[in-house]
């Protein structure tokens, strides 16, 4: 079955940046390597700090959306509350 996931990425300077993709550890290398242009390569937004799984494709499109329609602080709560530190996990995804 496939996986699809919402994901919040920061730079060191806390800009954040939120993605759907149906492969998390292509699109974090994609963006770790400044191969997607555009927002994160212009502000080196490349540590994964949120994820979120789903089944179906609509429902991570949904979530991507309304985190996407979130003001700033809520982002903010919803990073700190499964990772107060915004430790970046893309190291370990990637097997780093």
């Amino acid at each position: 079955m496939r996986a699809y996931y919402v994901y919040i990425l920061a730079s060191r300077s806390r800009v954040i940046y939120t993605g759907m993709t149906n492969n998390l550890e292509l699109r974090l290398r994609q963006h770790r390597r400044k191969q997607i242009p555009g927002f994160t390569r212009r502000y080196n937004v490349t540590r994964l700090v949120h994820y979120e799984t789903y089944d179906r494709a609509a429902d991570a499109i949904a979530r991507e959306k309304e985190i996407k329609g979130w003001r700033r602080a809520k982002k903010v709560a919803l990073i700190e509350a499964g990772n107060p530190t915004w430790t970046d996990w893309g190291d370990e995804l990637l097997g780093m």
